[in-house]
């Protein structure tokens, strides 16, 4: 469905004068698929990139160098009013906050039939029943669609994204960090509302997220994002199961789990910059294991298509996973 090819998205930093503009390196090489009806997790810590790829891949966000490819078409070749229509209908998201993605002056009956109104979907009664629809996919009650956001609670907000998300019937769902601004209890709804979702409709989604639990909790397969570089891929239960890279087997070491105990990981050394990243691995400041081969070139992908990571020194250099 969706698919990136070595995608760059470099910004202009703010600040550094008139002559000197620093460039932020968002995304670096990034190569990441999206096949019909799994869910992806992209996982790392805060300003690793995740949102930037939820960017691209909802067509916010055009690439500084790469390929998206949409159903095996270059995306940002297609005609923009082509692009609108056929893209713009088949790939949703879903934000972070519902309190500030939501219009505030609207009731919920209008934000559901906006998208409705814009791609000119059915007759007017048509539309209406078709937000009826949404609000019982998503489970709210009828009464709900006269109310304005602020009338609702946190977790119903989401359902209202969720359900706006799916008003066009799409193939993708991209979710960025969507139960982040929640409460436990209600975020295990929200979660569970999307699993459940996913196997009534079918839909595609990534899951983006800082939480490694929850993504392999959700997700088929799985992507690890460092300094806006993904470092390890593969599904699911192989990359959190079995970590090669050191980061991710990091990553997972930092977040509790009733599962598995694992020993925590304190990283040392300097956080690098978006604006100055080092040579070679960017996790290489931070790493226990780093040398001066780290420090050449970025390892180029080692493993087996099922599960995939870039590293000289990985944490299971022997295990096959063919």
């Amino acid at each position: 469905m969706l698919r990136l090819d070595g995608v760059h998205v470099r910004h202009r930093a703010r600040g550094g004068g008139v002559l000197r503009r620093d460039a932020v390196h968002a995304l670096t090489a990034a190569d990441f698929e999206v096949r019909k009806g799994e869910i992806v997790g992209v996982v790392g810590e805060s300003g690793c990139g995740k949102s930037t790829m939820a960017k691209v891949l909802t067509g916010l966000q055009r690439p500084t160098e790469g390929t998206v490819a949409f159903r095996g078409e270059d995306l940002w070749a297609m005609p923009a009013a082509r692009r609108r229509r056929e893209f713009g209908s088949a790939v949703s998201m879903v934000f972070q906050d519902a309190s500030t993605a939501l219009n505030p002056r609207l009731p919920v009956g209008r934000i559901l039939r906006d998208p409705l109104d814009v791609h000119r979907r059915g007759t007017r009664p048509e539309r209406e029943q078709r937000v009826e629809e949404l609000l019982d996919l998503v489970g709210l009650p009828g009464h709900v669609i006269r109310n304005l956001p602020g009338q609702l609670s946190g977790g119903q907000r989401q359902r209202v994204a969720i359900a706006r998300a799916l008003a066009l019937e799409p193939d993708v769902v991209i979710a960025d960090e969507p139960t982040s601004a929640l409460d436990v209890s209600v975020r295990a709804q929200v979660l569970n509302l999307l699993v459940d979702l996913r196997e009534r409709l079918g839909l595609g989604m990534v899951f983006v997220s800082h939480d490694i639990q929850t993504v392999r909790y959700l997700s088929d397969r799985l992507a690890v994002l460092y300094l806006g570089r993904v470092v390890e891929e593969g599904a699911a239960a192989e990359v959190t199961g079995a970590p090669s890279h050191p980061y991710t087997k990091a990553l997972l070491s930092a977040t509790p789990s009733l599962l598995a105990q694992s020993e925590r990981i304190v990283l040392h050394g300097p956080v690098p910059s978006a604006t100055n990243p080092p040579s070679g691995c960017p996790f290489r400041t931070r790493c226990w294991k780093a040398d001066e081969a780290c420090a050449t070139d970025f390892p180029a992908a080692d493993g087996a298509e099922r599960h995939r990571w870039h590293c000289v020194h990985p944490e299971t250099p022997a295990r096959s996973t063919a």
